[in-house]
């Protein structure tokens, strides 16, 4: 097999020969419209063309794509580009047709979109000799009818795109990738590249093991994107702030990720109800209208795609302005190809992070349940991008490091620690004692467990490995587990530390760090951030845990007044006109119009606005004249009330009459649920007319007598005082529903 194999790459090599620079040159300019090639693509293509194989390391916007289309248009045969994503497929197919006069049998794709009539137009194009490119996804490759087929024509190389999926060190890791050389030796043998824009080393590693193509020439593009902003923020209000961001940039292009589809859905309603031109994107969504969404995105029709990661990939949009992650991603990788699809054309681009330590454990949460091999890589990730956000080092420097690459500038100048620096401090004992931990241990272990270690705190591994027992065990015990893996992250930039390529996560000293060991010099380090624990948002309403105290309490002790002379001449309970966290909100946002308290203040619907507002805003507007104020710039998010998705199937449904039993049956609720549901939709100020189901289920007098109570006795809108005080005498349903009613009818 081997000397077989000799003689096939002497021969492509002959052949390749023919192709010299001039003629890559020329098909450069004819085919896609460049004068010349960026960075290490000619020795690439060269090195390809000349029958070897070839491992691609490359940014995302760096032209990876180009390092196998051009080899494959000028080449005898057919190329093989193996890629994980129909959509990265269609998109690039068309661009190569473009580029050649519209030939669409050049370039093919074998996918499971096709439909026999299709499949067989590219056999034919195969067998005839015309296709120079075939993309197919790993799963299509494996089948035996597509395999006898590549069999029968010649094929000039194999390009395996998004080789990271190889890995299961990977950020996106497809177990059909690990099948691909297998498939390869089956079909036939020639060149391989592989190509990805995210790879450790240990990624790297594991790729070209894989393929089998250690001999292959490894081209290492610099992972540094010089135009890109990086910022983590802590996640506290995070709708507030990216509409505000948003609005701050005005027509520009961006996209915001989400780990669920729900919180795609959320984001994306809430951002177009406050005026931004956004639709979602997610698996979830029909075929048809996932496309027409992503073609909006890329025609301006709209400026923000709100997606999970399954939007982006291949997708050719240069001038996206900014990258916003809502939910941390699960790894540096994913982190980095996502941020990377901003500012492709080397203009700006910002990429901002939200980071709460409650989206870590939902994170580790959703790991439960896989095997444990599985759950002990997610969370060596994890642990990588938790060290990320919460460091206080340069941003690009952390990347750069991650990728093996050295960033030699202290100051990027273009991210938030470098723009606002934190104190440093000389570490030159923490280092050292670091360094001494590791080397007095038989073994190594990971960094979690040497700073607990150093911090003095005992678990269960640190007991089943007696290290309770060692004389470092609470060294450092005046600082906690955070600040020593501060320390060994930094001594990993520094070429301190080092972590093993087969062994992940085990921490080693270098000769570098041991000869600072025995010579220790003044080492300025930084700690790390600290962030809040982040808002449990799953099941509560943005609006429902706003409020908690006035910003103005004159102000609200004067619109307490007003509310009681209101009630009176009306013959209601307070609490009927404005609720308490309604009045705080005017104290806060300062409304001057119906309109403004309608939109800006919690529980005023338009009608309620309408109904009892006006002497409200007069006062408010006399107030912020006599006093001088200057009302907040600032503003408050209109969001919607159920984040359920239920609101507007339940308002139309009520509005058709349909007995509330229904209701809930078609949405797989029970009684109770709907009612909660019906509530949280009253509370914001909308009206419902339940009258159709309470004539027909409630006795009249019963209807009659709660009504009064809410009308007379009532303190407040509070429903467990309504139950508290009532139910001895009547079903909680009874007592719910007058409520609805009554809310309804009077305070709305």
């Amino acid at each position: 097999m081997c000397r077989l194999f000799a003689k096939f790459t002497l021969a492509l090599k002959t052949i390749a020969m023919a192709v010299d620079s001039t003629v890559l040159h020329s098909k450069l300019k004819t085919f896609f419209g460049y004068d010349a090639f960026k960075g290490d693509q000619e020795q690439i293509i060269r090195h390809l063309v000349d029958g070897n194989n070839a491992f691609v390391l490359m940014p995302t916007g760096g032209g990876k794509s180009l390092c196998y289309q051009l080899p494959a248009l000028v080449m005898e045969g057919t190329a093989i580009v193996i890629s994980p994503l129909i959509a990265l497929m269609k998109n690039q197919v068309d661009a190569i047709r473009g580029f050649e006069a519209g030939d669409i049998g050049i370039a093919h794709f074998l996918n499971s979109s096709l439909s026999r009539a299709q499949i067989a137009e590219v056999q034919e194009d195969l067998l005839r000799g015309v296709t120079k490119l075939l993309y197919v996804a790993p799963e299509s490759l494996t089948k035996e009818e597509n395999i006898a087929l590549l069999k029968g024509i010649k094929i000039s190389f194999y390009a395996v795109d998004e080789a990271h999926c190889i890995s299961e060190w990977g950020h996106d890791f497809r177990p059909e990738y690990r099948k691909i050389r297998s498939i390869v030796e089956e079909i036939q043998l020639a060149p391989i590249i592989a190509l990805t824009a995210t790879a450790t080393p240990k990624v790297q590693s594991d790729i070209l093991k894989n393929l089998r193509i250690q001999d292959a020439r490894v081209f290492k593009s610099s992972f540094n994107r010089p135009n890109l902003y990086y910022e983590v923020r802590d996640k506290v209000e995070p709708e507030k702030d990216i509409i505000r961001f948003i609005r701050q940039n005005p027509g520009k292009s961006g996209i915001i990720y989400c780990l669920s589809r729900k919180k795609v859905e959320e984001i994306a309603q809430m951002l177009s109800i406050n005026g931004i031109r956004a639709l979602p994107y997610h698996a979830g969504l029909e075929a048809k209208v996932r496309a027409e969404n992503q073609d909006k995105f890329l025609m301006e029709e709209i400026d923000v795609i709100v997606a999970t990661i399954a939007f982006g990939m291949g997708i050719d949009k240069p001038d996206v302005r900014f990258v916003i992650h809502y939910d941390i991603p699960k790894s540096i990788e994913g982190y980095y190809q996502e941020t990377g699809r901003a500012g492709r054309d080397g203009r700006e681009g910002q990429c901002i992070t939200y980071y709460s330590y409650k989206d870590i454990q939902k994170l580790e949460k959703f790991m439960q349940g896989k095997p444990v091999a599985e759950q002990e890589i997610g969370k060596q990730l994890l642990f990588e991008t938790v060290a990320y956000a919460e460091s206080s080092q340069c941003r690009r420097k952390l990347l750069l490091n991650y990728f093996g690459e050295d960033y030699q500038q202290d100051n990027c100048g273009a991210c938030d620690n470098c723009l606002h620096p934190k104190t440093r401090f000389d570490g030159r004992e923490e280092m050292s004692l670091v360094i001494e931990l590791i080397e007095t241990l038989p073994e190594h272990f990971k960094m979690e467990h040497l700073a607990a270690i150093l911090s003095g705190v005992s678990n269960a591994m640190i007991k089943s490995y007696k290290h309770d027992q060692l004389p470092l065990f609470g060294a450092g015990k005046d600082h906690d587990v955070r600040f020593w893996l501060a320390v060994i992250h930094q001594g990993l930039i520094l070429h301190y530390l080092e972590k093993g390529i087969e062994n992940y996560g085990l921490i080693a000293a270098t000769d570098q760090g041991l000869e600072f060991y025995l010579h220790p010099q003044e080492l300025m380090l930084v700690e790390d951030r600290t962030f809040s624990e982040g808002e449990d948002d799953d099941d509560e309403d943005p609006a429902a845990v706003r409020g908690g105290g006035g910003g103005d309490p004159m102000l609200l002790a004067m619109l307490k007044d007003l509310r009681k002379d209101v009630a009176h001449k009306l013959r209601l309970q307070p609490w009927v006109i404005f609720s308490d966290p309604s009045l705080e909100d005017m104290t806060i946002v300062y409304p001057l119009t119906l309109k403004e308290l309608s939109e800006k203040c919690q529980g005023v619907g338009e009608g309620k606005a309408q109904k009892f507002g006006q002497p409200f805003v007069d006062l408010i507007a006399k107030y912020v004249e006599e006093n001088e104020i200057e009302r907040p710039d600032d503003f408050v998010v209109k969001s919607v009330a159920s984040k359920s998705g239920n609101k507007v199937y339940i308002i139309q449904s009520i509005d058709r009459k349909l007995d509330l039993e229904d209701i809930a049956s078609a949405k797989g609720l029970d009684m109770n649920d709907l009612l909660t549901e019906i509530e949280a939709i009253v509370s914001t100020g909308t009206r419902v007319n339940l009258n159709y189901y309470i004539s027909a289920n409630l006795d009249p007098e019963v209807v009659q007598e709660l009504y009064d109570w809410f009308k007379h006795e009532a303190t407040s809108d509070s429903l467990a005082e309504a139950l508290n005080a009532l139910s001895d005498d009547y079903e909680e349903l009874e007592i719910r529903l007058v409520r609805i009613k009554f809310l309804c009818e009077v305070a709305n």
